[in-house]
């Protein structure tokens, strides 16, 4: 097996994908679960005392869990190449410039934005800015001097600049730094601090939990208006860059990165470690525990079915714990997944009754620990389906879209849907808002094209990087 790990792929991949799905179905006619559990339909406005999750509802904890799990696989392996941390340090501050940048970016390219109501001049204007952002992204594929590959790239993101600046937004809006992509905006900021996390507890995962209590500790302390933390905690030097608020998603992102060790060691060993002393009968078997635990916690949460939640998951973990034996690769990887991702289940259903419950929005401790501890649990998955099973045909289109979720993330919104309106399709799209299971058929067609639109580019090897 290469060291890059084709579950990890899949597990990125089904985070962007089932992301897109969830802002593309119909509005309004599909079931409450089918949406975020604080925004039900058919009015989908907010309220706060939903309590519970929907599957929708772990899309952005999945990707950020990745992002993290990510991090042992490229600044780790190059920290244990030598390079310097200064080094690496700069690189993670690019990435996270850059990451803003493209929050931004797109945020007032959407064509809803440029337009009310769309026209043909916001459709072309956000395919044209899908187009500037691959010099903006990728490695120009030219052969040059390297003066010039940065010299178109800084022409990219200065014709960039001035269309932001130049261009008449919908409904009397103008340029703002402060008006961005707020999901973007959590990565950039996640691939700033959490790079800072892990590079410096590289080797001392101890060391990188502990920070955890200390931004706990913050938050909760910040609540005083007269303490020193309520003042670190709204100072800002950037309001549209940072708010120390974003760093609660460290507690998703840190437990990736130690997930990320996990499979990177276990990528490593070689093929007669990985032999299992369990018949391999068993590996479904764990496989289906592994997926039963999220869809119980998924449904029991939402229908506050909380005692029979604990009995079930309870029953599932130990029927794990039995059949994962601790005497091969296979089996110590998973093991330790296990043990991580049932620490972190519990210590969740522990918080759940705290804040009211569990909720996404606004979010609770509850939420960081229960979404991070299934996200083990569907890493395990993956990697069983993936790594060990080698089962990729089916999982192709999660693999590509998550080589590239940059491209992906932003496919249906800037190319799928402006073309599809400019052909004048969409009218028979919006013929299946009628009811649920069209509704739900109209968001798979717009994910499928996107979908393949990420594939083709990462066919051709054209992948936006930050």
């Amino acid at each position: 097996m290469s060291q890059r790990a084709t579950s990890l792929d899949v597990f990125r991949g089904y985070a962007i994908v089932t992301m897109i799905l969830s802002a593309t179905v119909a509005y309004g006619v599909l079931p409450g679960w089918m949406y975020h559990a604080q925004t039900p339909p058919p009015t989908h406005a907010f309220n706060g005392s939903n309590f519970g999750i929907t599957w929708v509802d772990l899309v952005f904890p999945f990707f950020l869990f990745a992002m993290g799990a990510s991090f042992p696989f490229s600044l780790g392996r190059k920290r244990d190449k030598g390079i310097k941390l200064i080094t690496l340090l700069r690189d993670s501050l690019i990435r996270g410039a850059q990451l803003t940048f493209f929050a931004i970016f797109i945020q007032h390219m959407y064509p809803h934005i440029v337009s009310a109501p769309q026209d043909t001049t916001s459709w072309l204007m956000a395919i044209g800015a899908f187009v500037l952002m691959f010099p903006m992204f990728m490695r120009i594929p030219l052969a040059m001097p390297q003066w010039g590959h940065w010299l178109i790239k800084g022409a990219s993101y200065l014709i960039a600049v001035i269309i932001l600046l130049n261009t008449e937004y919908a409904k009397g809006r103008e340029f703002s730094l402060g008006f961005s992509n707020i999901i973007i905006l959590v990565l950039a900021n996640m691939a700033i601090f959490g790079s800072l996390a892990y590079l410096l507890t590289h080797g001392k995962r101890l060391a990188r939990i502990a920070i955890l209590p200390l931004v706990m500790g913050v938050f909760l302390a910040s609540s005083n208006a007269e303490s020193w933390t309520s003042a670190f905690f709204h100072w800002t030097p950037l309001p549209w860059l940072y708010k120390f608020y974003y760093l609660k998603y460290l507690f998703i992102v840190i437990p990736g990165s130690i997930a990320g060790e996990y499979l990177l060691e276990w990528t490593k060993q070689s093929g007669a470690d990985k032999a299992s002393a369990k018949p391999a009968y068993l590996y479904p078997a764990i496989l289906i525990a592994a997926v039963g635990l999220i869809v119980t916690n998924l449904y029991c949460l939402y229908m506050r079915y909380m005692v029979l939640n604990l009995a079930l998951s309870g029953v599932l973990v130990g029927a794990m714990y039995w059949l994962i034996k601790p005497n091969s690769a296979n089996g110590i990887f998973w093991r330790r997944m296990l043990v991580a991702g049932t620490y972190l289940l519990a210590l969740g259903l522990v918080f759940e009754g705290y804040e009211g419950g569990i909720r996404k929005d606004s979010s609770t401790y509850s939420f960081y620990f229960v979404t991070s501890g299934l996200a083990f649990f569907a890493m395990m998955a993956f990697s069983i389906i993936c790594d060990v099973y080698k089962i990729r045909g089916v999982f192709k289109g999660f693999e590509m879209a998550g080589q590239n979720p940059m491209i992906a993330y932003v496919a249906s919104s800037l190319v799928i849907m402006p073309l599809l309106n400019l052909c004048r399709l969409t009218q028979f799209l919006d013929m299946l808002n009628a009811n649920a299971w069209t509704g739900f058929l109209r968001g798979l067609i717009v994910t499928t094209l996107a979908m393949l639109l990420a594939m083709f580019f990462t066919r051709l090897k054209w992948f936006w990087r930050t």
